[in-house]
This record gives structure tokens, sequence and C-alpha cells, in this order.
């Protein structure tokens, strides 16, 4: 018999989210692997098997009677989140009180506030001080069941608040257990110093930018807002093949207020990912089909602005595109680090089951950051990285909301505070 670190028991609903070496689409993105009265065998910080509690108790025992009965509660793998500005200095209240008053995104971003606001705060602050403020916001996330997460810069826009903000993601991995993908998105927004020269501002992301973060190896992506004032198809295109030259991989921000192309891009250049798609046209679908790109959807944005107008994931999954959800935590447009609540906006304001939000916040979101090989499934090898929730089911994991269902966290096969 088998020692294991660590036995989880009698799981109600066990949801492996396994047998898939590629993001789940079309009737397989609600296909979560439900094993009922659920076991999960962990040693050293990996899944060494999952199945029925009978089956495992007969393999493993504990060391030191390490077991967690998780008897009429739901366990899942720890949620991916593939979508986050998450160093950030300052708040935006103010302009949420404005939006309220009928001030809509880009006639705020317009009078000064938006993108720029916060990084003006981002430049005056330090390294240090980014990652004070960004701690508590990764806890919040952890302590709501979010082990995995993508984080864009963006809110430096001069090479060295960029380098500092990704710098600020490195030191932030290595003081919260939290797995942290970086990514590189000097293409956020033009900055002040380069008002009306929009061009030469793209020149200068890819000929000193782009190099500067790959030869400090700080992101493993390069992202760009692709979109009507900010950047057009050609300067985002410049932007992600200057950034796969250098060794970052590909998404863009597209669709989000204008239909503009944003989405056949990201197919003509293989990107990992296409984030927003609210305005996605029927064109931009079909081109998106034809290739790798996760379609990364982030509700909690048009929730967040007051809009009406979400991605048509319906549309999306029928179609056969691979559908993964993020929060897209920021302090301008959407601020919230709690994943859960993006779940149940998934299913009521657009209308997909339970079971599909879970996949699209799991298993297709990890392949949306590039880590489906790690994280995302309870499968032998993988990262152990669980939830136990109060919940008794999947479906009930979309159903309540409002309050943190996540029970217990387990990261790495250690249980977190």
């Amino acid at each position: 018999m088998t020692k294991a670190d660590l036995l989880i028991l009698h799981a109600a609903e066990l949801a492996t989210l396994g047998g898939s070496q590629a993001p789940r689409r079309g009737r397989d993105q609600g296909e979560v692997g439900i094993i009922r009265d659920g076991a999960a065998a962990i040693v050293g910080g990996k899944i060494a098997a999952v199945g029925p509690t009978d089956a495992i108790l007969r393999e493993f025992k504990a060391k030191r009677t390490e077991t967690i009965d998780a008897g009429g509660r739901l366990v899942t793998p720890g949620l991916v989140d593939p979508h986050t500005h998450l160093i950030f200095a300052g708040s935006r209240e103010d302009e949420f009180e404005r939006r309220l008053q009928g001030a809509n995104y880009m006639e705020i971003a317009q009078a000064g506030g938006g993108i720029l606001s916060t990084v003006d705060h981002v430049r005056q602050a330090s390294k240090a001080q980014l990652v004070k403020l960004a701690r508590p916001r990764l806890r919040a996330m952890l302590a709501h069941g979010t082990t995995t997460a993508e984080v864009k810069s963006g809110y430096g826009l001069s090479t060295p608040d960029e380098i500092k903000c990704l710098e600020a993601v490195r030191d932030l991995a290595k003081l919260e257990p939290v797995d942290l993908v970086p990514t590189f998105m000097g293409a956020h927004e033009v900055p002040r110093e380069y008002a009306n020269r929009r061009t030469e501002y793209v020149d200068f992301v890819i000929k000193e930018m782009i190099p500067a973060v790959a030869e400090r190896r700080l992101a493993r992506f390069c992202d760009v807002f692709c979109e009507v004032g900010v950047f057009s198809i050609d300067q985002a295109r410049a932007v992600l093949e200057a950034g796969r030259k250098a060794g970052l991989a590909p998404k863009i921000h597209a669709e989000e207020f204008k239909a503009i192309g944003g989405a056949e891009l990201a197919a003509e250049v293989g990107a990992v990912s296409a984030d927003h798609l609210m305005m996605v046209s029927d064109r931009g679908i079909r081109a998106l089909k034809r290739g790798p790109t996760v379609a990364v959807l982030l509700p909690g944005t048009t929730y967040f602005l007051g809009g009406s107008t979400y991605a048509p994931a319906r549309r999306m999954i029928e179609e056969g595109l691979p559908v993964a959800l993020g929060t897209d935590f920021n302090p301008g447009s959407c601020m919230t680090p709690n994943l859960q609540a993006i779940l149940s906006i998934a299913c009521t304001q657009m209308k997909m089951t339970p079971a599909e939000a879970l996949v699209a916040a799991t298993i297709n979101a990890a392949h949306a950051c590039g880590v489906g090989e790690f994280v995302g499934s309870l499968e032998p090898g993988k990262k152990a990285d669980l939830v136990v929730w109060s919940a008794p089911s999947v479906r009930y994991l979309c159903y309540q909301f409002g309050v943190n269902q996540a029970e217990m966290v387990i990261k790495s096969g250690r249980r977190t505070p």
C-alpha cells in the first residue's frame, strides 16, 4: 500500500476535469468528470490518483493520518484566472460614481481618467509598494479558490515602469502560494508624453520595451489593447509579431467596445487567447474556431461597467470555440478578485451551464495561460491544487452567489491559511 501525504475522501462530487490534452470545446465544454463519493491521493505536492473513495483507500494510506473528510461537499481543481491586472496603485471609485451618473468608459478616458489615471499612481509607486499593495489582493483571490493567475503589466507605459511592474509580479510569486503567469502589456494605452504620437509610441514599445522585457525574461506573453481609440489592427499586429520574435507568445484584448477585426487578428497570429469579445462579429467567431485560440470571456467587466452586452458565450460554445472565464481584476472596469462571482454571472447573463462555467475557470483557463499541462484538472502528475467547497455540487457552486464558498484551498498539496 502506498503512503500518501494527504488524502481527500468522500467528496459528494469530485470534479476531475481530466481526460483532455487540449482546451475543451463544443459538447465537451460541459464535461467535468464527476466522481461521486470521490477521493484524491496527494504525494509530493502532486496528484497521485483520483477515484471512488473505496478504490483510493485500497491503494493508499495517509502518513500520520493526514486526511480530509469532504463528505457532502464538492471538490474541484483550484480555479485558474486567465486575465488579471493585479499590479496597480490607487483606486478609481470616482469613475465608478461618474458612470452611475451617465459617463461611459471612453468618455472618462478622454477626460484624463481611465488607464492613465492608474498609470500616474503606478509611476509614483516603488516596486516594493506595488508588491505590498498586491499581496492582500492575491490572498483574497486564493481565499476564493484561485490557485493560478495570469497577471498583466500595462500600468507603467515606460520601460522602467513596465519592468518594475513585471518584477513586482515575479517577487509576488515568491511571497504567496498562487502561481503567477506574467504578461507584458506595454501596449495597454498611449501615455500622456506620447499624446497625439501613437505611431511613435508603438515603435517605442517594439524597439525598446519588448527587447528589455525579453532580455530579463520577465514575461511569457505579449498582450495589446486592440480597440477604437487605442491601438489599430495594424499597430496591434506589429506589437504582437515583435513580441513573438522576442519569445513572447501573443494574447489580445479584442472587440470589447467595437468589432474592428481583433478576433480575426487573433486567429491570424495564432494568439493563445483573445479576451473580452463582447462585440465579436460572426466573421470573428468563424475565424477563431479554425485555430487554437481560447476565447477568454470577462462578464464581470460588462456587469461592473453597467453594460447590457455580454460576449456571446452560447454561440461560441455551439460553434466549437473553447471558452474560458476570467475576472479582469483591475481598478477601473472590474474591481473584484472573486472568480466565483464570475461563474455565477456567466450562468445568469451569458447562459452558460454551471459545468461549462467550471470548465471555463479551470482547464480551459489553464490552457489560456499556457499551463494546462500542469494545472486545471485533477489528474496524476499534475499539481495538487484543489478546493473543497461548502457547496454540495457543481450546480450549487454557481447557484449561490455573494458569499465565499471555498471552505478549504489546497495549493501544491498544502492547505493554505
